[in-house]
């Protein structure tokens, strides 16, 4: 039979896509660009084979594949043919090959502002206090996994669970943080979340209505200030010192405008990793009392602390249930187990579950268990001395790092607890000029424009050093001191 459509088909040997699929998205394409109309006899498998210079079987295989999907339709005595049911497309008519950059639709208004360093080949990144996930005991969490699925498995509880999350998981991190941080909960005051950044999430579908004023520091934590926006809060800044959130100009701000909530980051404060101290903590409390605020508490990294053991929480010293306290189990283990969790009085936890509902089910039901069985083992406390003394080693090295090549360009404060370093540029630079020499230097940088909530200039970046081991810290220092030797003078 005679086939005029010539073969267009290019393998790629080293692709990581299968041949047999290739030849099936090759075909696809011809048939919708037009040059492959209804009815149109393809090559056999042998002369396509032949053709392409690939096994007779792979050919096979792409033309089962395009029949079950119904490209195409074998007659036993004939061949292969493009199915006479698909629509007619004319030979001009040409449908693009990939997904069009713009849909054709509006989208709604007002996209997050997030910054966010995505992983490249060979660039460093100094994040924004990231863990190191090649220390995660894989081999002792799988053997967890695997344990927790089959229970669950034999209980037959693998089907749709407590969106609050597992009982044990619950119960786990309720006693972590009566024991080691001074809170009074029980398992009903708590919601396990995707993540810190779910629970903070939940937490401003909770508390804001459309118009509300939300306080934050004027450097702060970028997603958390876009979930309250994106939940119709109008934003207002309070300035920051050497000792954190100014609780005298929070005061001048309640006496003019109606407060609904306070978050902030009191333990390790983000991104400038300064503690807030007792004194500001009581008067933050009194305010709470006189104007009527919730306080949300997100005590991200409460675990990494190096000098002396890490303040209680301010849910410890809650007198009135006034705190929403947000927590992770993300940065201890790895950010992809997704482990965050809400602290609250039982109302709120009963609104965020139905509130939860809306976004995800739940969660892993395997992993929670797994982690429960891990912190009840004791394997989570064993781990978490383990990178701690990791840790406070690459702090060190960070902090000779700092002193030894760019004491000339910047200054910082080495903080008593956290993953990264708050480092300020004295003389001033140009910071977005900065972070694209860098990028030339393969190290990638947060500008501190992004923390702000004015998005004004900020003199300074945040350096997480805890992802990086030794050898890459000296190698990012070396970049970073590059990059600014390469700035214009004056910025």
């Amino acid at each position: 039979m005679l086939r005029p459509w010539p073969c267009k088909i290019l393998v790629r040997r080293r692709s990581q896509t299968p041949v047999y699929l290739q030849i099936v998205h090759a075909l696809i394409d011809e048939i919708r660009r037009g040059r492959l109309s209804s009815g149109t006899a393809l090559p056999g498998t042998r002369e396509l084979a032949e053709s392409l210079q690939v096994n007779r079987k792979t050919v096979v295989q792409a033309y089962a594949e395009l029949q079950a999907q119904g490209w195409v339709q074998s007659e036993l005595t004939r061949g292969t043919f493009v199915s006479a049911t698909l629509p007619v497309v004319t030979s001009h008519a040409r449908a693009p090959a990939r997904m069009p950059a713009t849909p054709d639709f509006p989208l709604a208004p007002g996209a997050p502002a997030i910054p966010v360093l995505l992983p490249q080949p060979h660039v460093l990144s100094f994040d924004d206090g990231a863990p190191d996930t090649r220390l995660v005991p894989v081999n002792t969490l799988a053997r967890a996994y695997r344990h927790a699925l089959n229970a669950l498995s034999r209980k037959n509880a693998l089907s749709y669970a407590d969106p609050r999350g597992s009982a044990q998981l619950r119960a786990a991190i309720s006693a972590m943080l009566n024991l080691d941080r001074g809170l009074s909960t029980t398992p009903e005051n708590i919601c396990l979340t995707r993540g810190s950044q779910m629970a903070i999430y939940l937490t401003a579908r909770l508390l804001v209505r459309r118009g509300d004023t939300v306080v934050m520091e004027q450097l702060s934590y970028p997603p958390a200030r876009e979930s309250f926006r994106a939940a119709g809060a109008e934003i207002a800044a309070v300035e920051l010192d050497a000792h954190g959130l100014r609780v005298d100009e929070l005061e001048r701000l309640c006496r003019r405008r109606q407060v609904r909530a306070v978050y902030l980051t009191p333990h390790h404060q983000f991104p400038t990793t300064v503690l807030l101290p007792p004194d500001r903590r009581l008067r933050l409390f009194a305010l709470a009392a006189q104007f009527g605020f919730a306080i949300v508490e997100d005590d991200y990294d409460h675990e990494f602390h190096f000098s002396h053991r890490p303040m209680l929480p301010l849910a410890s010293a809650d007198p009135e249930g006034r705190v929403i306290y947000i927590g992770s189990l993300s940065k201890l283990l790895s950010p992809s187990l997704r482990l965050g969790y809400l602290a609250a009085p039982t109302a709120v936890i009963e609104r965020a579950t139905a509130e939860l509902l809306l976004i995800d089910r739940q969660g892993d039901p395997a992993m929670e268990v797994a982690i429960a069985e891990l912190i009840a083992i004791g394997e989570v406390h064993r781990h978490t001395r383990r990178v701690l003394k990791v840790y406070a080693e690459r702090r060190e090295l960070i902090a000779r790092l700092l002193r030894d090549e760019l004491a000339d360009h910047l200054q910082f404060d080495l903080p008593d607890g956290g993953l990264a370093v708050w480092a300020r540029f004295t003389p001033p630079v140009d910071v977005l000029r900065l972070v694209e020499a860098a990028r030339r230097e393969r190290l990638q940088l947060l500008p501190g424009s992004g923390f702000s909530v004015s998005g004004r200039d900020v003199q300074g970046v945040r350096l997480g050093f805890a992802s990086l081991d030794e050898d890459e810290l000296r190698r990012a220092v070396a970049r970073l001191r590059a990059a600014l030797r390469k700035l214009p003078r004056g910025g």
